[in-house]
């Protein structure tokens, strides 16, 4: 199965204060120990590297990132992303833009989703964005 994990698991995976009991902590470690293709995209690098302080986490982070597959968001990935936001919005749920370009990217690559974020859940009961369970 070919899996992208968003922002919010990789956060809780790589803190350091306490080991996450996180259900999908748990699943994203048993993909990558099951050697499952596990995708990333530059905007999640980015704001991990945002969210954590030091050259040591940084060096932590690009090291687990360098391993992943990249998907690198295209011309059409945006325009769709717009569309799904807009249509989102249309149906009262309201999805942030990064989100939305997230969503589109395992939408078009058929890729599940493993995350911890609500708005993830939300997004996917209106359009294709399908979800892995922890």
């Amino acid at each position: 199965m070919s899996l992208f994990v968003d922002t919010s698991v990789w956060s809780l995976a790589l803190r350091r204060d306490s080991p996450s009991s996180h259900t999908e902590v748990r699943r994203l470690g048993d993909a990558l120990e099951a050697g499952e293709t596990v995708f990333t995209t530059g905007l999640v690098l980015q704001e991990l590297l945002q969210g954590f302080s030091g050259p040591k986490d940084r060096k932590a982070i690009l090291e687990h990132f360098g391993t992943l597959a990249f998907l690198v968001p295209d011309r059409r990935d945006h325009v769709e992303a717009a569309e799904l936001r807009n249509y989102c919005r249309r149906r009262g749920v309201q999805i942030g833009t990064i989100d939305a370009l997230l969503a589109q990217l395992c939408i078009r690559h058929n890729l599940a989703m493993l995350t911890a974020d609500e708005d993830f859940r939300r997004i996917a009961r209106l359009s294709n964005l399908r979800l892995l369970a922890g």
